[in-house]
């Protein structure tokens, strides 16, 4: 006998829309940044520069803490068995960030969504190392709607990756200049 929907006992739902008993939709499923580790609105769509972006939701002062870059902590060896191994499989994307000479944050494992953050040659965010965590922080004021943007400043000597921000002042490459590292 097939029950009819009248009979069917009701499963509760949180006022969010999920059901009870069923898995909780992550911010990072609807698009948002998780909000664990930003203090900001912050959104995760399309980028005109390249692939996902984060964009901004409310205004943004400058000086301020925009966002934690989290994800699995990993020692300069593992960094380099994840790059090298990366590289030879043309994996396009890795997400690392090395925070001093020893340690790296890889974002892809647990990343806050601070990973999807895009290059760009004229950045809105620098980047700040606290106690070992990495932090990314305006270095002028953000409007609603700006995607946030970081100088990722690769190595002078490494591969040239060609850069796509489109800046007036873009480099050309998401290289720095031989001598302008550590900017």
């Amino acid at each position: 006998m097939v029950a009819s929907r009248r009979n069917r006992k009701r499963t509760p739902r949180h006022k969010s829309g999920w059901r009870a008993g069923s898995k909780r939709p992550s911010p990072r499923s609807r698009g948002l940044v998780d909000p664990r580790h930003t203090p900001y609105k912050l959104l995760i769509r399309r980028s005109g520069i390249h692939g996902l972006g984060v964009f901004a939701q409310q205004a943004i002062p400058k000086g301020k803490r925009v966002i934690e870059y989290s994800g699995e902590r990993i020692s300069r060896v593992e960094t380099r068995r994840r790059f090298l191994r990366a590289w030879r499989s043309r994996q396009k994307r890795l997400y690392l960030a090395r925070i001093d000479l020893y340690w790296a944050i890889d974002g892809a494992r647990g990343g806050s969504g601070a990973e999807l953050i895009n290059h760009c040659c004229d950045p809105n965010l620098g980047w700040r190392v606290e106690r070992g965590r990495l932090f990314f922080v305006s270095r002028r004021g953000i409007r609603r709607g700006d995607e946030l943007t970081l100088d990722y400043a690769f190595r002078a000597d490494g591969p040239l990756v060609p850069c796509r921000c489109g800046a007036r002042r873009c480099r050309g490459t998401i290289n720095t200049r031989r001598g302008a590292e550590g900017r």
